[in-house]
């Protein structure tokens, strides 16, 4: 059994190199890292075609739509300036709180429906036009965004990974997970905001002419708030109210319809459908040129998604968990194992959602040994490993340049800004999750 783990490590290792230092396409690689897997662990060639098929299979079944719907939301409120009237909203209603703290919550909400990397490149206009307006040093705003979409972007679903992450671990309750992630996000956003804040205060104001009497700034249309701020609302309140009713003796033909309204793929697709809504003018076309480019966004991370649950179901089919039991790991050191793969995959190869990916495969055979096997308990471990995929971004991660790039920072000041933004954020999460685990655990 010791060489099926060591096996998993090379795994791990072919991973990493595979996908940071020859810059082969992550789905290729995972493929790779799981016939080799399966090959040296003695699986006839019968049996790896039926558990990597079948493991691919399940895991797109369970989530391709979910991350489908998501990415033609973040497309559609992109196209739409929804995702700016959502930041302009916030500022409008924070405006007593110091201008970072405003921008990280901006972040925070945009981050749910939005990739982070396509969110910072929509806001960096907005973040330099506050900061001309304000004489806010642009770097304080520009770790402020960075920081607050960081954390809902590998905490909260619809996002992509921490949705990943459900499947590969087959949990069943992403409203929970909504929850739960939403509030140590924020935590970590307020960190975030901390952090950029004392960085404006520390640092010289300097004039961006860049934007300075733009009339395309001035004579944006953008859409309401509210209808701006629906797509990603009403999904999260149609997923909580199934959660709450689901206790209750409903009559089978309403509860079957409360069942199908809320279940999570559904919630979205109707979050998407509102999405839609929001567009008004060239609606047939701005709808297929959203639809167009969410399949483009969500083809490679269903396609490597599906892979990672190919992975898990190779190492679910080795059986290590009574070896992990013979080692006696304890709780504590079980929720930080998670962290620890993630953290270790994020800071070699860049990406935070193969990291959840990978990680979240990779431990699903060992929750019981680890005692995490009850929906809270893959809760908390998606937590762990997600705050691990933010340990740390640099210069091997496309966010790191996108910040720095659409920030209008040096490579050296964005390691010295944005790289501690984030290390902080993942060791403060790390620290979050290990005490409010330990606080669940006594109840």
């Amino acid at each position: 059994m010791t060489f099926s783990i060591l096996t998993i490590l090379i795994a791990i290792l072919i991973i990493v190199i595979g996908t940071s230092y020859f810059k082969i396409h992550p789905f290729l690689v995972l493929l790779f890292a799981t016939l080799i897997l399966a090959f040296f662990n003695g699986f006839n060639p019968a049996q790896i075609i039926s558990v990597i098929t079948s493991g691919f299979g399940k895991i797109i079944q369970n989530i391709g739509l979910l991350i489908l719907f998501g990415t033609i939301i973040g497309a559609s409120m992109k196209k739409t300036n929804a995702t700016k009237s959502i930041a302009n909203g916030i500022i409008n209603s924070l405006k007593k709180l110091p201008l970072p703290f405003a921008v990280s919550f901006i972040g925070y909400l945009v981050s749910i429906p939005v990739f982070c990397d396509a969110a910072f490149v929509i806001l960096s206009q907005l973040n330099k036009t506050l900061s001309n307006k304000t004489k806010t040093p642009l770097i304080g705003l520009t770790v402020a965004l960075s920081t607050g979409l960081f954390a809902p972007h590998v905490l909260v679903p619809p996002t992509p990974g921490p949705l990943a992450a459900a499947a590969n671990l087959k949990l069943d309750n992403i409203f929970l997970l909504i929850i739960i992630g939403g509030f140590i996000a924020f935590i970590l956003v307020l960190a975030g905001a901390f952090y950029a804040n004392y960085l404006a205060n520390k640092s010289e104001y300097k004039e961006s002419i860049e934007l300075k009497n733009d009339p395309k700034i001035k004579n944006e249309k953008l859409p309401s708030f509210f209808e701006s701020i629906l797509p990603i609302l009403i999904p999260i309140l149609l997923m909580c109210f199934g959660s709450i009713v689901y206790n209750f003796n409903i009559p089978n033909k309403i509860g079957n319809i409360v069942s199908f309204i809320t279940n999570p793929t559904m919630a979205i697709f109707i979050g998407m459908l509102l999405s839609f809504k929001i567009i008004k003018e060239g609606l047939i076309k701005s709808i297929n040129s959203s639809i167009s480019i969410g399949v483009k966004q969500a083809a490679p991370i269903i396609l490597i998604t599906g892979m990672g649950g190919a992975l898990g179901a190779v190492i679910e089919q080795m059986e290590i968990e009574n070896y992990i039991n013979n080692l006696t790991i304890s709780s504590n050191l079980g929720i930080i194992f998670p962290f620890l793969i993630a953290a270790f995959l994020k800071t070699a190869q860049g990406s935070s959602t193969i990291s959840i990916i990978t990680t979240s495969s990779i431990v699903f055979p060992l929750l019981p040994a680890m005692g995490l096997d009850s929906e809270i308990g893959k809760v908390w471990v998606i937590m762990s490993l997600g705050v691990g995929s933010m340990t740390i971004s640099h210069a091997n991660d496309s966010y790191f340049w996108v910040v720095s790039q659409m920030g209008n920072i040096d490579v050296k000041k964005a390691y010295k800004t944005h790289t501690v933004g984030t290390f902080i954020q993942g060791i403060f999460g790390l620290l979050l999750v290990i005490i409010f685990y330990n606080i669940w655990s006594v109840f």
